[in-house]
């Protein structure tokens, strides 16, 4: 029982904290009160309401959702919540509302629901309570908000027209134009502008009108644009005299507001908890200033503020710590030619300084110099400065700072100039000079200008040149000039001597500068050395001699002119070149240096250099003066040409273009070069320039030549454009060539053909071929592969006997003799024995030849060998071989056997084997008949 008990007992506060929890979860607390007010200064809504007091009592944490209505055509609605914890004092809740569009424009609803955070479920909605717009039923006319006409740059701005009951609003805008976005009903027009900008003018002005269009149917209103200020820059504040504090800053930004919208400064100290009594004023700076009494450590707050926002600045300083001295005034000077002492006043009193003092020297430089010690309230104060230079000028001025707490300098008191003393004129005058033959002796011009080492140190300078002869110490000659003066002539005879040249100013003169003249002129010829030039000058270089002890390179600024502006520059012995530049250096111009060495006072010319700053084209192109033409070479002459120093640079040879007048050039030997025009011509290089003669060969005669001489240098060479033109001759030789190889053989082949016939029979008579004969047809015997026409088988042409008597017995001599010649000649077919004797020939033949016989066409006479006979028989060979050579040459008889007389006298001489032989070479019948 007691355990039943004890677990009832348990369970029954559970329960209780279960139910109590879980009504906890669905407890809710409506909204009891609510309203709205609106503050049209600053476009809010203020919100205001209350929830159950026993919600208080309970010290609930809870929710509130807050819905906002714009009664527009669009309905607009903002939801919000708000979060708080609920006290005992039962204060109603607040909540605020930024619009962003006036108030004004129209009516605004707010509704609230809670939740405690303890509950699941949200109250009811209140009633929805309702704030109005602008009341303009007793308006005059139409109205445009909002009232504040102060726009910050960069926002957006959102502009509403209310028109008045019964009339709709016609037109809303802006002057200047800028794009918005705009909302209409009937009655009220927004205008919606983003980011605003100041577009270079102070404002913008907005527009209304109604539908009507009397005067009150019309609102404007300006509105400008600006910025908030910006927090100050360098605000600080300090003291001159302990007394008075001044603080500074700058202004920063234009905000773009004037008048009574521009910032305004206030100063606040919050120690004494009082407003700073000063008057701002702005300039480069703003600055404010007053009396601080005895107060030592003070806390600054300055404020700038206009309509648009405000910023502060704060500065806490002890005031002996901020000490700013005044300018130091009243300075007076002690000086000697080397040294100023300057003296000054300051105003400060009680208070220790230390000051510096600026020197501006005469090459621009500044110097610093700090006083040594500090200085007493109301004492003089002085620097020295020293180690100047004599009869100098130098702009000095000073200013000071607290020696005990240094804070910052004074201003810079008035500058001071102050020139030293005159002193003796320091260094020696750079001198040199230049030598020309004179008659009975040598003109001398002296040239003189202040070295950097010199100093004139002193007013109204002049300049004595003395001179005398070396060797006797004769009486010595001199002549003064004035400081505007830089050289003169003298004339001296053939000895040495001595010239010095002194500066003089009111103090005494400076150490002499020394020439000597040796007593003959070195006269020797030295080949001038060509030099290159560069960017920054002309750049020469010389051969170093240890005896000398310093080197002089002398030029002339101005080649051309007379005086010609000579100059110099020396250098030291261990010096071999220099850059030689100057101002008045030009391309093209020529410049001829000599260096010197000297020793002793006394210079001997070295070498001589020349050359260009930068070498230009020839000025002119060489004129060809000769021309000489060949049938294939044209020499061209042009030995007037100058290479000399009247041209731009120096002529390293010259160039020679040649080119057919209808074709691109291909001459042997040259160069292919084309124009800008991209035609070609051939090119010949001459390296040497005096060298003024050229030969071009290769050429064709009788062809049409252009050509042309140019001239170059470092600089190159002019554009071609005149041309000389040529014409080669015809070529003789080859005329006569053409007369042998065409003109002879023509007018021999036209004789030639003009007696072909003569000409064939003397040089090509017709040889019949025996093998094709046909009487060496018949299948006798052979000897041999040559067949053998036995006499006795047919009648032969001719039959040869070469013995009379044979002759006589074949036919009477008198028929022969008294034939007439036609009917030998016509009657082709009849038999006649024609004799022929040669009894011109002498031959004496030893042995009595035997007689032999011997048969041969008329045309053909054979001088073969008897020994190389095929048709001579064995034994008539072999009885006739000692006289064979004389038979051969033994004169011939010849007999026509054509008719029928003589073949039978011949038939019967057939059987005579040794004594004839027969020979036949055209086409015979065997029985003397002709087909």
């Amino acid at each position: 029982m007691m355990n039943h008990f004890m677990i009832l007992a348990v369970l029954l506060p559970l329960r209780t904290c279960y139910t109590t929890y879980s009504r906890e979860e669905y407890i809710v607390f409506p909204v009891t009160y609510l309203n709205i007010s609106k503050d049209l200064a600053l476009q809010r809504l203020l919100v205001e309401w209350d929830v159950d007091k026993s919600a208080h009592d309970a010290e609930l944490a809870m929710s509130f959702e807050i819905q906002v209505c714009r009664t527009d055509e669009t309905s607009t609605m903002w939801t919000a919540f708000h979060n708080t914890t609920l006290d005992k004092s039962g204060k109603p809740l607040h909540w605020i509302w930024d619009s962003d569009i006036p108030l004004e424009c129209m009516a605004h609803t707010v509704r609230i629901r809670s939740k405690a955070e303890a509950s699941k479920i949200w109250s009811r909605w209140s009633l929805w309570e309702t704030v109005l717009g602008l009341d303009t039923s007793n308006n005059s006319g139409p109205q445009i908000f909002p009232n504040e006409k102060i726009v910050e740059e960069g926002s957006d701005i959102t502009l509403c027209c209310i028109g008045r009951k019964g009339q709709t609003l016609k037109k809303f805008f802006l002057v200047p134009a800028v794009h918005v976005f705009s909302h209409t009903d009937s009655q009220v027009r927004l205008l919606t502008v983003k980011n605003v900008s100041h577009q270079g003018v102070p404002h913008f002005t907005v527009y209304c009108q109604e539908s009507c269009n009397e005067e009150q149917c019309y609102d404007r209103a300006i509105f400008f644009v600006g910025k908030s200020p910006d927090a100050p820059n360098d605000f600080s504040c300090q003291t001159q005299d302990m007394r008075t504090v001044t603080c500074t800053w700058s202004q920063g930004g234009d905000t773009y507001l004037y008048g009574g919208h521009s910032p305004k400064y206030t100063l606040y100290e919050e120690f004494s908890q009082k407003k700073v009594p000063c008057t701002v004023s702005c300039s480069e700076q703003c600055s404010c200033s007053w009396d601080i009494g005895q107060q030592r450590i003070l806390n600054i707050t300055m404020t700038v503020e206009n309509p648009l926002g405000k910023k502060t600045a704060t500065d806490v300083f002890d005031v002996t710590h901020r000490i700013y001295p005044a300018a130091p005034s009243q300075l007076w000077e002690e000086c000697t030619d080397t040294k100023i002492t300057l003296y000054w006043k300051h105003q400060n009193k009680g208070i220790e300084l230390f000051c510096q003092t600026e020197v501006l020297l005469p090459d621009g430089k500044v110097e610093l110099h700090n006083s040594s010690d500090t200085h007493l309230p109301y004492a003089s104060q002085s620097i020295t400065l020293d180690g100047l230079q004599p009869y100098t000028e130098y702009t000095t001025r000073v200013h000071c700072g607290a020696a005990k707490h240094f804070w910052r300098w004074s201003e810079w008191s008035e500058a001071q100039t102050i020139r030293t003393n005159e002193a003796i004129p320091s260094g020696k005058l750079d001198i040199w000079r230049e030598i020309t033959p004179a008659q009975g002796g040598r003109n001398v011009t002296l040239f003189w200008k202040q070295a950097p080492s010199f100093q004139a140190n002193g007013e109204n300078i002049s300049y004595e040149v003395t001179w005398g002869k070396v060797e006797d110490g004769s009486k010595s000659e001199s002549i003064s000039f004035s400081s505007v003066y830089n050289s003169t002539r003298i004339s001296i005879d053939n000895h040495s001597y001595k010239i010095s040249i002194t500066a003089k100013n009111n103090v005494n003169y400076s150490l002499p500068s020394v020439l000597i003249i040796p007593s003959t002129t070195d006269t020797k010829e030295l080949k001038e050395e060509q030099v290159n030039g560069t960017d920054d000058g002309i750049f020469i270089t010389w051969e170093p001699r240890h005896i000398y002890d310093n080197y002089i390179v002398d030029w002339c600024n101005f080649p051309m002119l007379q005086p010609c502006d000579l100059q110099w520059r020396r250098f030291g012995p261990n010096t071999s070149s220099a850059l030689i530049n100057s101002a008045v250096f030009i391309p093209g111009v020529r410049y001829n240096f000599q260096i010197y060495g000297s020793v002793a006072n006394k210079a001997s010319l070295l070498e001589k250099k020349t050359g260009f700053l930068r070498e230009l084209p020839p000025i002119l192109d060489p004129v060809v003066e000769k021309v000489e033409l060949t049938s294939n070479a044209v020499t061209l002459s042009w030995d007037s040409y100058p290479a000399n120093e009247s041209q731009c640079g120096f002529v390293r040879g010259y160039h020679v273009y040649v080119s057919p007048l209808q074709e691109d050039c291909s001459l042997k030997g040259s160069q292919k070069h084309v124009l800008p025009d991209d035609s070609v011509l051939c090119k010949y290089t001459i390296e040497n320039p005096e060298e003024k003669r050229y030969t071009v060969k290769y050429l064709l005669s009788n062809t049409k030549y252009k050509l042309v001489v140019k001239a170059y240098t470092g600089g190159g060479e002019t554009p071609i454009v005149n041309f000389i033109y040529i014409d080669t001759p015809l070529n003789s030789n080859k005329l006569y060539l053409l007369v042998l190889l065409v003109i002879v053989p023509a007018l021999v082949a036209a004789i030639c053909r003009w007696k072909m016939k003569w000409v064939k029979e003397c040089c090509c008579p017709v040889i019949p071929s025996p093998n094709k004969s046909k009487v060496l047809s018949f299948k006798e015997f052979k000897i041999g592969s040559e067949k053998v026409l036995k006499i006795s088988d047919c009648i032969p042409d001719m039959l040869a006997v070469d013995s009379k008597a044979e002759a006589q017995k074949l036919r009477p001599w008198s028929q022969l003799s008294s034939m007439t010649t036609d009917d030998k000649i016509d009657d082709h077919n009849s038999s006649c024995i024609y004799v022929n004797e040669n009894e011109e020939r002498d031959f004496t033949p030893t042995p009595t030849p035997q007689t032999h016989t011997w048969f041969e066409n008329f045309a053909y006479s054979s001088h073969l060998a008897v020994e190389s006979d095929p048709y001579q028989l064995p034994e008539t060979i072999e009885a006739s071989k000692p006289e064979l050579s004389i038979v051969l040459y033994q004169p011939h008889l010849y007999f026509d056997i054509c008719k029928e007389g003589v073949a039978s006298t011949l038939r019967e001489a057939a059987g005579r084997k040794t004594n004839l032989r027969y020979v036949s070479q055209t086409d015979v019948h065997c029985l003397g008949r002709k087909p």
